[in-house]
């Protein structure tokens, strides 16, 4: 197949582009450019696609995969460059996310579930309150522009190696430095991530099988907790006599802890968001590989994956939050 990747050098769509290559699929990239372009193998046109997209003047594809749509603009934007309808892009694909629910009342959201509905829906800010309703436009947009073929795809958290974010990796980088490590509660907090790998080659399956509509990209099956993922973590790459030391979601909260200041850290009531029904993934194939394997080649590929400076505790803070944790 001729696959069109909107993005393709970075996490998400560098593991799509890894995907697809293997499967013997021609790959074009639309990106920014650097230094490097990755994939020599693949073709590759520069630009910027809150700009100038003459570049895609020219082309057709059996399908376009966009891995980095944030506006419903930008999704009208592409439809237009890729002409009438977006049909020299073939079957549209959009990488979008579970945060597009209106509300998780409980574990189990199926793929129909009600979207969020943003107050200012011409809103462009993208923040942590804005994300999954701009997310629903941008599925909104991607049906009304390319058509009820349009194939949504719904992650979870994703992690692995080439993670930006350091929302896993800091997990796997404190574990593996041993001692005693603190978490915050609920530790029943329902938890789902998906290895970018195992979601990039989920992609390529899904467009090969000419699927549309949504699916969650989600694992493993409730119930999982925090819990069992950081134990899961622990035991992948951490010493002996590494511990974990749990501090009352409630107590941290009042010692000034924030969903900003931990990785994964929801706050001290339970979210439901963790907990989508991955059914129809699993029926197509799915099958995510152990946590436990992700957190070892994420440690290993730790020059690709580093944690950003400021994620997560410093040592000092979290010796704080232990001694708080063993006053209770």
């Amino acid at each position: 197949m001729r696959l069109l990747v909107i993005g393709g050098t970075r996490f998400v769509g560098r593991h799509v582009v890894d995907a697809a290559l293997a499967a013997g699929h021609e790959v074009t990239l639309f990106h920014r450019g650097g230094a490097d372009d990755p994939f020599p193998q693949a073709e590759h046109r520069h630009g910027d696609r809150d700009g100038d997209l003459a570049v895609l003047a020219e082309g057709e594809w059996d399908a376009t995969i966009d891995v980095c749509a944030y506006v419903p603009r930008q999704v009208r934007a592409l439809g237009d460059a890729l002409g009438l309808s977006g049909g020299r892009g073939g079957r549209y694909v959009l990488v979008s996310s579970v945060s597009v629910y209106a509300d998780a009342d409980g574990p189990g959201a199926t793929e129909d579930a009600p979207l969020a509905v943003l107050e200012d829906e011409d809103t462009e800010e993208v923040t942590g309150e804005t994300y999954g309703g701009l997310k629903a436009l941008c599925e909104y947009a991607a049906v009304e522009v390319f058509g009820t073929s349009t194939l949504v795809v719904r992650p979870t958290y994703v992690v692995g190696p080439y993670d930006p974010t350091g929302r896993y990796t800091y997990w796997v980088q404190r574990f593996a430095r041993g001692g005693e490590v603190v978490a915050v509660g609920p530790r029943e907090q329902p938890m789902q991530v998906v290895d970018g790998r195992d979601l990039g080659a989920f992609v390529v399956r899904l467009v090969e099988d000419g699927a549309s509509g949504a699916v969650h990209v989600a694992g493993p099956r409730s119930p999982y907790t925090v819990e069992d993922l950081l134990e899961e973590t622990r035991a992948a790459v951490a010493p002996a006599g590494t511990s974990i030391t749990w501090l009352d979601g409630a107590a941290a909260a009042a010692a000034g802890v924030t969903p900003a200041d931990l990785p994964l850290w929801h706050g001290p009531d339970l979210d439901w968001l963790g907990a989508v029904d991955p059914a129809a993934a699993f029926a197509r194939g799915f099958a995510p590989r152990p946590v436990g394997d992700t957190a070892a080649d994420v440690l290993a590929e730790s020059g690709v994956t580093p944690v950003p400076d400021g994620t997560g505790f410093s040592p000092e803070r979290e010796a704080e939050l232990i001694a708080l944790a063993e006053s209770l």
